[in-house]
């Protein structure tokens, strides 16, 4: 019970004292000034989920060769839990962005570092909405930033690897991109099996990237989703 006062107390007193930054990139960006200072956010926030990662335990590390250092790429990861994010930021070593679910605009706090990081929110229940957002993760992929998509669709919350929907890789595919498969271990143990925070060990692996461009366009969203599907379950060992 300690460890998880203790880790909400730091996990909201981070995202507090890291808020003001977020309101000065979110003020220049209205300004179009965001990209130049996305590598400086992202290492406020990649410092802050470094510091909180000792407080759930060990995480082993693996295929950060993989990540291009350069140019646009699409990270599709598995999704265990809330600690996926914290992993990824920790870990991936540059900025990106995500979709998130429309209702997230609403929690403080968490909107504006969602804005910041490049993410966006998507209305699923508005198709034009959904494509101007998706459209907009497809930019950002293209003027060589970064995306992550999580294809499960929601959480798989410790049981396995749920089969991933073809149309998530929409983003990818439109935009060309590089993809770097991710999959990770552990993160909905940390806290979200018993509600508490548990310090056990995690993983996040970053497999061989695969070039969207190399597969047919006609093929490639069902010959992708099943490439990707089947490096990432090799390495969870399913």
């Amino acid at each position: 019970m300690i460890r998880t006062i203790l880790g909400f107390s730091y996990l909201v007193c981070g995202l507090l004292f890291l808020l003001p930054f977020a309101i000065i990139a979110l003020i220049l960006s209205l300004f179009g000034l965001i990209k130049p200072i996305w590598n400086i956010i992202y290492r406020l926030a990649q410092g802050w989920a470094l510091s909180l990662l000792p407080i759930a335990g060990h995480t082993t590390v693996k295929g950060r060769e993989n990540i291009p250092k350069k140019g646009g790429v699409c990270f599709v990861s598995n999704h265990n839990g809330f600690f996926d994010i914290v992993l990824v930021l920790a870990h991936c070593g540059r900025p990106f962005g995500f979709i998130a679910k429309r209702e997230l605009l609403f929690v403080p706090f968490l909107n504006a570092w969602i804005s910041v990081l490049g993410g966006y929110f998507i209305d699923r229940g508005n198709v034009r909405q959904a494509i101007r957002t998706i459209n907009k993760g497809v930019q950002r992929i293209k003027s060589g930033g970064s995306m992550i998509i999580f294809p499960e669709g929601h959480r798989s919350k410790g049981k396995g690897l749920l089969p991933f929907h073809p149309g998530s890789l929409k983003l990818a595919t439109q935009a060309g991109a590089i993809i770097v498969p991710v999959a990770i271990e552990g993160s909905y143990d940390v806290f979200e099996k018993n509600y508490r925070v548990i310090k056990t060990p995690t993983k996040i692996a970053f497999l061989t990237p695969i070039d969207t461009k190399s597969i047919p366009l006609d093929d490639r969203k069902q010959i992708l989703c099943d490439k990707i599907y089947s490096a990432i379950k090799e390495e969870l060992g399913l």
